[in-house]
Parts: structure tokens; sequence; C-alpha cells
């Protein structure tokens, strides 16, 4: 499944369900920043809500366009976050999505797609995206990840494009006795990087997929996943 996802050629990507919103997400030549700024909200809450927060804070200011985006205040990104309730965290996120604003435009010259053009090594783009405030290797891999298998953006390598140790993937990868119940993230992580070694992360979104829509932790539907025949423990509960 990763395999053909990768040779796919590009399609637009349904992140929230919303067109307006999905439409912004995958305009990578105009609003890459709508991206970025999206990757970062994704933290503890379901990844539709955290994805349409781009779109949300357009519609209150009216404009996703860069230079407008970077006159907007700490304060006024709070009260949008703290009125809208945008986010689980809204003063967190808040603060993210304003240092991030920040940052692109004094490291990448108001420019996001530069994280990422240029056919870097994928360590290159996971580390720029780590060094946004509140990203760990979760969402730098993510980011990464989806870049490269659904934007089709060219890197050097996809070496270090790991897996998200996500708790939908964990629980594939335990279901299936890749990895123990009392495996730690880096375990994951090092499990898909011995099975995979060019690409770690060629086996994310399909094992996230599989976590979401059936490998569910009690009353799996192990009938309707592609996997069953292969999975010692098709109908257990964890």
């Amino acid at each position: 499944m990763g395999n053909d996802l990768i040779k796919k050629p590009y399609e637009k990507i349904k992140f929230t369900g919303n067109p307006d919103a999905d439409y912004l997400l995958n305009d990578l030549q105009n609003y890459p920043h709508a991206f970025v700024l999206a990757c970062i909200m994704d933290r503890q809450i379901r990844a539709e809500k955290a994805w349409m927060i781009p779109y949300e804070i357009k519609t209150q200011i009216g404009t996703f366009d860069f230079p407008q985006l970077l006159s907007q205040s700490l304060s006024k990104i709070k009260k949008i976050f703290i009125n809208r309730k945008l986010h689980r965290f809204n003063e967190t996120m808040a603060n993210n999505f304003y240092l991030a604003i920040r940052k692109i435009h004094d490291v990448y010259e108001d420019k996001a797609s530069t994280i990422w053009n240029g056919s870097p090594k994928s360590s290159t783009v996971v580390r720029r995206f780590l060094q946004f405030q509140g990203v760990g290797i979760k969402i730098a891999s993510m980011a990464t990840n989806s870049l490269a298998r659904d934007f089709k953006i060219k890197m050097a390598d996809k070496l270090c494009i790991d897996i998200s140790p996500d708790v939908q993937v964990r629980r594939v990868f335990t279901r299936l006795g890749l990895i123990s119940v009392e495996a730690t993230n880096d375990e994951l992580i090092y499990c898909a990087r011995e099975l995979n070694p060019e690409y770690p992360g060629i086996f994310d979104l399909s094992a996230w997929e599989i976590g979401r829509n059936w490998c569910r932790p009690k009353v799996p539907y192990c009938s309707d996943c592609y996997l069953e025949k292969w999975c010692p423990k098709a109908g257990v509960d964890l």
C-alpha cells in the first residue's frame, strides 16, 4: 500500500473534508505556509480539526497572504484561537502559530517552501520542521512524509522519513506482532527502519488508516482489514 501511494500521481488531498480549507492547504505554490502551520497545529486533537485552523484564521482576518498574516499581533491570534475554540490548548497553540509565522519570516524570507525546495536530503527537511516551536519528531516526520508521498516533492533520499509514533500506528504494529505492547516509540521507529531502511515512513499512512478505520482498541473490525490473514492477534482487544 505504501508503494502504491508513493507511485501515484499527485491528487488533491482531502485534509479536512471542507473544500475551501483543502484548497488552501493544497496550494503549495501560493500558500506553502498554510501546510506548515497546519502541521504544527496537528497535536492532541483530531487531525481534521487541526488542519482546519489555517482556514479558520483566514476567515477571521480575511486573507492568508503572508504579509497580512505577518502583520497580526500575538494577542490578535490568541483572541481568535480562544473565541473560536480552535484547539484543545488554545493559548499554547496560538503562541506556536505566531512563532511559526515569525520563523518563516526571519529564517525563510516569507517563503515556507524554502523548507523543501531544491531536492534537499530528507534529514534536512525533518530538521527544519523540528526547529519550529512545539514540533517533535512525530510531526516533523509526518510533515516530511506528506510532502514526499502526497505532494510528490523531490528529495535526495527518504532515509530519514521515519514512521510517526502515533497511537493508531502503534496499535497496528503491536497486533501484527512487530513490536510488544511495552515497546517505546523509539523501538517502533527502529522497527520500521529495520523493515524498510530506505524509506521507513512508507508504512505510516497505511498503518494509520488501518488503526483509525478497523484496528480499534475494542472490537476491531478485522474482517474489513486487508491484513487480517497476516495478523496473529486479529479480533483481540488491546
